[in-house]
């Protein structure tokens, strides 16, 4: 009897994808039949509505691969360990693996900065998308913006000089964490509950001074809230996005990083961000290339 019930227990954790935790590379996929997004609600990158660009690009690529698409549900603090497996702390920019969690999803895309901490848990793709992180100010702020030269770096140490004594609302252990970007002598905020789009919204109410966003989606913001937001200044050089891959999935990150260049070459990727982020051009003006 005991044997039996061994039996059927082990069954209904493999059903339930707690046995094998291993990472789903090209040739499962292809056998199971479907691709896993891991999405989050952010910008226009995953709308919520089931469009958005990465959604739009992971379609393509599903459909490429002759599988279902299917998204998968996740949040900014869980998503890295959706795809990895991986439970861990972070102490700064150090990871620390502390145990393992369900892998639920194959592939990450929502806007998703290539960041150093990241690279040790998981792979990226190919950058496809241009980004940086300003600080945002509500309009009627008493601090002003840089007057931007031609030294990336030193818009970057303009902005953060402006910040000094200030207090600067963020979201933990995301790129719009202040806590990532040595700003020394400001204090980060962070408030439960709050999602990465929400964060404008919070200063425009004056429940906070200051705040900072990914470029893409302060663009949008600018253009939906005329004369309500204004930018600082930046407090990063130009980053990149791109889509995150296990380190289990090898033949899988091959695969989407040639899908990507396809894209690029034949001109759609280019296509698709500006649909989405129709002002981009103006601040990026080689994204998609």
């Amino acid at each position: 009897m005991s044997r039996m019930f061994l039996f059927i227990i082990i069954n209904l954790l493999v059903g339930l994808g707690f046995a094998d935790n291993s990472s789903a590379d090209l040739a499962q996929i292809r056998e199971s039949g479907v691709l896993r997004h891991l999405g989050v609600p952010y910008s226009n990158f995953v709308s919520g509505d089931g469009d958005g660009l990465d959604v739009d690009i992971l379609k393509m690529y599903a459909s490429d691969l002759g599988v279902r698409y299917q998204h998968v549900p996740t949040s900014w603090q869980t998503v890295v360990g959706d795809l990895s497996g991986k439970k861990f702390l972070l102490k700064g920019e150090t990871v620390e693996i502390i145990g393992e969690v369900p892998i639920k999803g194959d592939i990450i895309g929502n806007g998703f900065t290539i960041l150093p901490w990241r690279r040790e848990l998981i792979n990226f793709s190919i950058p496809y998308f241009p980004s940086a992180v300003w600080v945002l100010a509500a309009s009627g702020s008493s601090l002003n913006p840089i007057k931007p030269g031609n030294d990336p770096a030193g818009d970057v140490a303009l902005t953060k000089e402006l910040l000094i004594g200030k207090h600067i609302l963020g979201i933990k252990d995301t790129c719009l964490d202040p806590a990532f970007y040595d700003l020394k002598g400001a204090t980060a905020q962070y408030r439960e509950g709050l999602q990465l789009n929400d964060l404008p919204g919070a200063i425009m109410k004056g429940d906070y001074e200051i705040t900072m966003q990914d470029a893409p989606d302060a663009l949008l913001v600018l253009a939906n809230n005329p004369g309500k937001i204004k930018v600082l200044g930046p407090i990063t050089e130009h980053q990149f996005m791109a889509f995150g891959i296990s380190k289990d999935s090898p033949e899988l990150l091959e695969s989407f990083d040639q899908f990507l260049t396809k894209l690029k070459d034949s001109g759609k990727l280019r296509e698709l961000i500006v649909k989405y982020y129709p002002r981009i051009l103006d601040y990026f003006p080689n994204a998609g290339n």
